[in-house]
């Protein structure tokens, strides 16, 4: 079986009923993607949870060195990792009840994201969620 993405209809509707996003591997760094993505995504409206160690704060929130140590479930795990990380964070969202999953432009792991499915998470893969909310969730899309 292979991967495919929710539609974009499907997509923008995720998009639309989300609130708070947690960003695995959110950098400090203004010029990182990561970045870029959650400093939009929090002007849009949505709650950034950072989770990267290390790391006290990150665009004015606490960050938290791994999703078991967020103080609640995201909506959604927005993931800026290599590819090689999605196993292991696919097993931290299993555990924690996570209902969504992000993987950001280049993170792709299709066994990963199908264990994922299998377990009752929306997964979108190789796709950027801020592009996405522009381009498929805009008023004029």
């Amino acid at each position: 079986m292979n991967f495919a993405n929710p539609s974009s209809k499907a997509i923008c509707e995720l998009l639309r009923k989300v609130h708070t996003i947690a960003v695995v591997g959110l950098s400090p760094n203004a010029a990182r993607p990561s970045f870029g993505v959650a400093r939009a995504m929090q002007g849009f409206g949505y709650r950034i949870l950072p989770v990267r160690p290390l790391v006290k704060e990150v665009l004015g929130e606490i960050a938290y060195p791994d999703l078991e140590s967020l103080p609640e479930v995201p909506d959604i795990v927005d993931v800026f990792r290599a590819s090689e990380h999605v196993p292991a964070i696919v097993d931290s969202c299993i555990k924690l009840g996570v209902k969504n999953l992000w993987l950001q432009d280049g993170v792709v792991h299709d066994e990963a994201a199908l264990r994922a499915r299998q377990a009752g998470i929306t997964v979108v893969m190789d796709r950027c969620i801020y592009r996405d909310y522009t381009q498929l969730c805009s008023e004029n899309a």
